[in-house]
């Protein structure tokens, strides 16, 4: 399969380069303000996605490889959770994850203090739920009902638990690991989407090719 940004047509611009001549000088390069992306009727279909765990240090590549047997459709793995900076949105390898942690919280020490509260399950004498649990509150939070059994009004406290700076971080981390990717049985059907969206139409002055735009004022997503 063609790799993503060979797919990813170029533009002729007026070359800024130190060593340029004169002004009239131009230089190819590719037009990364076009991206591509999957159609509506198939992204919001998840009828043809599968959920998938990221594991380990995995790359889109590595993911890439293991769905579709090849590496090059990373992209293909990106798109499909609309994902543009990997930096952010993908998880972390390990060590570059702790660099993160130590370098937002300054020291280990600092992992283990608390991050915010949240709440316990809580239940009433009739085993009905009465607080719902993972609910952000107050470390000294508190909640009064009525109970029917009992025939009174009751406070129920001691009903947080400590989420820690390292806990908080690493939730966060791991809920990045589950991502969809498009099914095998569907991949001919973006790649052709691809191919309509990359190339270049014609009744642009800027137009000499389904791959190739010129000019200083050129639209970059036409």
């Amino acid at each position: 399969m063609p790799s993503y940004f060979r797919q990813v047509p170029n533009f002729e611009y007026v070359n800024r380069l130190p060593d340029s001549k004169n002004s009239s000088e131009y230089i190819e390069v590719k037009n990364i303000f076009k991206r591509g992306k999957l159609k509506k009727d198939v992204f919001n279909n998840l009828m043809y996605f599968t959920q998938y765990k990221i594991i380990g240090d995995d790359r889109p590549d590595n993911v890439a490889f293991q769905v579709y047997n090849d590496e090059t459709l990373d992209w293909l793995v990106l798109l499909s959770n609309n994902i543009v900076n990997i930096q952010t949105e993908w998880p972390l390898e390990q060590q570059s994850f702790l660099n993160y942690l130590l370098n937002k919280y300054g020291s280990q020490a600092n992992l283990l203090q608390p991050h915010h509260y949240e709440t316990v399950e809580t239940k009433n004498t009739q085993g009905v739920v009465i607080v719902k649990k993972g609910l952000e509150v107050p470390q000294d939070y508190s909640f009064e009902y009525y109970d029917g059994v009992l025939g009174k009004y009751v406070t129920a406290s001691n009903i947080t638990s400590v989420v820690s700076n390292y806990d908080y971080e690493i939730k966060i981390e791991n809920a990045k690991r589950n991502i969809y990717v498009l099914k095998p049985e569907y991949l001919n059907v973006v790649l052709n989407d691809m191919n309509d969206i990359m190339p270049y139409k014609k009744g642009s002055t800027q137009y000499v090719s389904e791959t190739l735009v010129k000019g200083e004022n050129i639209r970059l997503y036409s």
